[in-house]
Parts: structure tokens; C-alpha cells; sequence
């Protein structure tokens, strides 16, 4: 059996997670400046205390990693500054699928792969399955009037959370503009708003979010709300993601023989937003 990777580097944000949930803690030669940030990263607090890199060139040749995760549009510039290390690809995990099928790959690389198996086994054991065209709709509205589509993670994380996608409804792309008439007069049942951390919107895109006539259209009983960590990877955390977003809309849990469906009318309603900033 050939030797462990004793010092893995990672230059993206989402292999970081992988590579947190996967390696050895002395495995770890450094994560990206972004792994500890809590607005950011779905495994912040593993992070903590480990070295931290932006990906230069000179920097990844003092770190000298003996294995390098990647996002797929980095491995040709890696491998030409670095020809004998190893390098993996992530890609992007926009579903449920994707994320087992990235933790095998990272698991196998950094040699534990019993540890993609268990993670795996527990995803597949919890997350309740993708459901048809049922439910309230919710719409995810984001800063700039950004709306997020079908083939996406949030897509996938809200037909599994039992509710449907207003940009499904609308037959829209994974990503579109929708403006703030728009929005108001498409009347979904929710809007589902990424919780912000701090002080007042620092910019105009983030300010549209608090329009006063988006507030009276969705007061706080029809806003839904989720830490923007938890899905801006696809990672071994998207069970958490799925969870917090069943809780807010009062859903139950499918039984194994797939009985019971989500039932709206009992819904809680959502915590009042945090007027705060979200980064970028």
C-alpha cells in the first residue's frame, strides 16, 4: 500500500470542506484564505488553526504539497508550475449524486477512503428524496435580484426540503435576473434569503434585498432563511443545509416506504431577518 499523503494543499473553497471532512488533521499542509470564514465556509471551525494559502506560485512552492486538490479549470496552471505533485479535480456538486461521487475521489486520494463510505452511507441514510412539483413555491432571491435555477444545488436542496423552485415554475435557467416588480408580482409562497452576518447592506445589490416594497410583499412570515455557507459548496454539510430549510417550512421527514409529504399549512414561522451584510 503506498504511503499516505503527509502534506495536502487545497486552492479551493469547496475541496477544503472535503479535505477537512476526509484527511487527518497532520495531513493538512493548507486550506484556502477562505476555509475559516464562517460566512463562507460550512467547515469554519475545522479549519481553525491551520494554514491558510491564496494559491500563489510562491507560495505552493515553499509549501511543496506531495498532493494538491483543485477545482478542474485549475489543474493545467498547477501541473505546469508543479509536474511531479499530484493533483485531483473537484468539480462543483450541484446534487446529492455529485457530492458522494466527490467524496470517494477525495476520500481515495488522501487514503481514507472508510471514511467517504461512512459519510456516504449516513447522506444517502438521512437525506429525505428529491420530490415532484409539490408543496409551497419559494423563490431564492439574492443579492442584485439574482434568482437561483433548476440544475443547481439549492434547486435540489428545495425539491428535498418538499417545496418547489419558483424558477422551475417560471422555466428559468440556473442562474437569471428577476426584477423587483418581477418578483413581487410572481407571488411565491416564500422567499428563501440568504442570512447576512453584521450591520446594515453595504452595497446597493445587498440593499434591494431590505426594498421596502419587497417587505411588504414578503413580510417575515414568507421569508425563509439560510446560512449562505451551507450551500455555496455542495460538501459532506449539505444534509445540515436540507435539514435547516425542512424545519422552517414544518416539514416532515418521508418514512422509508416513502409515506407522508410535506405539509405547509403547519409551517413555523421564520426568525425575523438579521438586518446585516453579506459579504462580497
Amino acid at each position: 500500500m503506498p504511503p499516505l499523503p503527509a502534506h495536502i494543499v487545497s486552492l479551493n473553497l469547496c475541496a477544503d470542506q472535503y479535505l477537512l471532512a476526509l484527511a487527518d488533521r497532520g495531513q493538512v499542509g493548507a486550506v484556502t484564505v477562505y476555509a475559516a470564514d464562517p460566512a463562507m465556509s460550512a467547515a469554519a471551525g475545522a479549519a481553525r488553526g491551520l494554514r491558510t494559502t491564496r494559491g500563489s506560485a510562491e507560495e505552493l512552492l515553499v509549501l511543496a504539497p506531495d498532493l494538491l486538490l483543485v477545482a478542474p479549470y485549475q489543474v493545467a496552471a498547477q501541473h505546469a508550475l508543479l509536474p511531479g505533485t499530484r493533483i485531483v479535480a473537484v468539480p462543483e456538486a450541484n446534487d446529492a449524486a455529485q457530492i458522494a461521487a466527490n467524496l470517494a475521489t477525495v476520500a481515495a486520494a488522501v487514503g481514507h477512503p472508510d471514511r467517504a463510505r461512512l459519510l456516504i452511507a449516513t447522506l444517502r441514510a438521512t437525506l429525505p428524496p428529491v420530490t415532484p412539483g409539490r408543496g409551497p413555491v419559494v423563490a431564492q432571491y439574492q443579492r442584485g435580484g439574482y434568482l437561483t435555477g433548476t440544475g443547481t444545488l439549492v434547486d435540489d436542496l428545495m425539491r428535498r426540503a418538499g417545496v418547489r423552485n419558483l424558477a422551475a415554475v417560471l422555466h428559468r435557467p440556473p442562474l437569471s435576473r428577476l426584477g423587483l416588480e418581477q418578483i413581487i408580482a410572481a407571488r411565491p409562497d416564500y422567499l428563501l434569503i440568504e442570512r447576512r452576518t453584521g450591520g446594515a447592506a453595504g452595497d446597493r445589490g445587498a440593499a434591494l434585498l431590505d426594498h421596502p416594497a419587497l417587505a411588504r410583499a414578503f413580510p417575515a412570515a414568507k421569508r425563509l432563511y439560510l446560512d449562505g455557507a451551507l450551500t455555496l459548496c455542495g460538501g459532506p454539510g449539505y444534509g445540515q443545509a436540507v435539514a435547516a430549510l425542512r424545519a422552517q417550512v414544518g416539514a416532515q421527514f418521508p418514512s422509508p416506504d416513502g409515506e407522508g409529504q410535506a405539509n405547509p399549512s403547519t409551517a413555523p414561522l421564520p426568525p425575523r431577518a438579521q438586518r446585516s451584510s453579506s459579504p462580497g
